[in-house]
């Protein structure tokens, strides 16, 4: 069983008792063709490779801004599900730092969960290349919804 498929196996575990629909993994994710490499369960962070697909392309041939928000909120979403009960994003705060163009094959996403205040999941993303340079940052919060 490869990583994705152990994760996605404790995803659905963890989702069992939510009335809320669920799919696993997200159409979002396998549209943007994610590829989770790595999860470092002990320091809640999660690793997901995205590719620089071309219909994800701004006009200058760079990636679009919402789309690498995209690919945050994918790498963010998992790893929330991994480490919290069932819960959305309430608010995605991005600051981009270099232009993705499409000479890069992929980007790297890295999600680490923070901390959690009441019902309020604090995580912070960071956007590489392949050579480690960071492309854009983020901060996550998401809120834990009520059990039905």
């Amino acid at each position: 069983m490869s990583l994705s498929e152990e994760l996605i196996a404790v995803m659905r575990d963890n989702l069992q008792e939510t009335t809320h629909s669920v799919r696993i993994p997200p159409p979002a994710f396998d549209a943007m063709k994610g590829e989770i490499i790595k999860f470092n369960q002990e320091k809640s962070i999660l690793t997901v490779r995205f590719p620089i697909l071309q219909k994800h392309l701004n006009p200058f041939g760079n990636m679009q801004g919402g789309m690498i928000a995209a690919a945050v909120d994918n790498a963010v979403g998992p790893l929330s599900m991994l480490v919290a009960p069932p819960n959305f994003t309430r608010n995605l705060e991005m600051k981009y730092r270099k232009v993705i163009n499409s000479d890069l094959d992929n980007i790297i996403v890295i999600a680490k969960f923070v901390q959690q205040k009441k019902r309020f999941l604090h995580f912070e993303a960071t956007v590489l290349d392949n050579l480690g340079n960071e492309l854009a940052a983020a901060k996550a919060v998401n809120w834990i919804v009520d059990k039905e």
